[in-house]
């Protein structure tokens, strides 16, 4: 029996371990294999795994090396290529083939030491039709979608990292109802090359760690990180949007929101309240038109092929995109631009947005994803977002709240949201011994 847990190490940890030899490659691929062996059959947050090719990954891996993320295991969602492992876009049936190549956000970790392990669940065509997993903390509730396996592995302790995308709330939300580290990254600030398209407009890759320094440290590989970006005064100045314009608050969500904002002006900072009910409302609509116009004309040739096996949910989403007009897709498109701008020029005095990730706990049920109505303008400005976890509802879910920073100030939000988190994090005071999943 190995000594080593997987289930509580950082993805720093485990390079670290590997880097000093305190931990042997073998030690750590075991510990892979066997969390996967104790916790899959009921969490189904896998859609590839084979143990075999994990424990043939760290026969050949390298300890001597510097690499920031050495032997960091890394699980990638069902829509990212990884060279030799099937590509199944959560539809039905065994994938076709296996990739010939890595996406370039694959190639990226691997080229800073990370190891990808297997492939994460994804709603179906990682639109809203569910996979199989489960929540790590209720397994009667959502994880969310469409990341939902990666959210799910990462906190259940499976991997310290691991890749997804967003079109809508496909990390947000999922780290939200999972109660991990979420990061959604600025619109291109990551290569799609090699990741399934929704929806070209929106498409962003993202990922899930269970702390900001894990998240930073993916960030590092991730984005055009320079190393400069650091918060630009002592004292910040917030402005925490309620969005209730585009839905309600369930009340323990709205109670995280202004326990967050109530942390932040103890510690000193300037939090100012907003609405924006007429601005967000419009962000909303252009979202929903943009989204299904392009997420119709990507799936065609899925729909042409395998149409038979799509969800009815899907096939309506096609159908309704391909009825949507050139004229109104641009109009759409025109409108999302000049919020942006003016948008962008009213935040300058800001440093951050503080807003909800999610309407509430993760709901009931696993026929559904959830919601992602307080994701969906961040995706349409192509803005990077954080999901920070903070607090356990009453039936010990997780909840928390999401920032927001403007187009490219990606590596800046992870700067403020790892000084912020410690201030906002309830967590351990309002549910002892609990902070992650049994």
């Amino acid at each position: 029996m190995h000594s080593f847990d997987l289930s509580i190490t950082s993805a720093s940890g485990v390079a670290e371990a590997l880097r000093r030899g305190t931990l042997p490659p073998a030690e750590l691929a075991r510990a892979i294999v066997d969390r996967h062996a104790e916790l899959e059959p009921a969490l189904r947050a896998w859609s590839w795994f084979d143990p075999l090719r994990i424990e043939q990954a760290y026969r050949s891996l390298g300890t001597a090396d510097a690499l920031p993320l050495l032997g960091v295991p890394v699980g990638i969602k069902d829509i990212i290529d990884v060279a030799g492992m099937p590509t199944g876009l959560g539809l039905p049936g065994p994938a076709a083939g296996t990739a010939a190549r890595d996406a370039a956000c694959v190639a990226m970790l691997r080229a800073a030491g990370a190891v990808p392990v297997g492939k994460t669940v994804t709603a179906e065509l990682a639109f809203s039709h569910p996979g199989p997993t489960r929540n790590p903390h209720a397994a009667g509730h959502t994880p969310g979608g469409s990341s939902s396996g990666s959210a799910a592995a990462v906190a259940a302790g499976m991997v310290p990292l691991a890749l997804g995308t967003q079109t809508g709330g496909s990390v947000i939300r999922p780290a939200a109802y999972c109660g991990v580290v979420g990061v959604k990254s600025s619109l291109h600030a990551v290569p799609s090359a090699g990741v399934a398209p929704v929806a070209d407009s929106l498409d962003c890759v993202g990922w899930f760690a269970r702390s900001v320094e894990d998240a930073a440290m993916a960030g590092r590989a991730l984005l055009p990180w320079t190393g400069e970006a650091r918060p630009r005064a002592r004292h910040w100045r917030v402005l925490r949007l309620d969005a209730e314009a585009l839905g309600p608050l369930a009340p323990q969500a709205r109670q995280a929101l202004e326990d967050a904002a109530a942390a932040l002006c103890e510690a000193g900072h300037r939090v100012v309240p907003s609405a924006m009910p007429e601005r967000l409302q419009a962000l909303a609509r252009c979202h929903r038109r943009v989204m299904l116009y392009e997420l119709a004309r990507s799936l065609m040739p899925v729909a042409r092929t395998r149409g038979h096996e799509l969800s009815a949910v899907l096939r309506e989403a096609i159908d309704t995109g391909l009825a949507i007009g050139a004229g109104q897709y641009r109009e759409a498109l025109a409108q999302a631009a000049s919020e942006r701008t003016s948008f962008s020029r009213e935040l300058e005095d800001y440093d951050f947005i503080l807003t909800a990730s999610a309407a509430g706990e993760a709901p009931a049920g696993l026929g559904h994803t959830g919601d992602s109505t307080f994701n969906r303008v961040w995706s349409v400005l192509g803005w990077p977002a954080i999901h920070l976890p903070t607090a356990w509802s009453g039936n010990g879910l997780p909840l928390g709240v999401q920032l927001v920073a403007r187009h490219g100030e990606d590596e800046l939000l992870l700067s403020y949201a790892a000084l912020a988190h410690p201030l906002l994090d309830r967590r351990a005071r309002a549910m002892p011994g609990r902070s992650r999943p049994a």
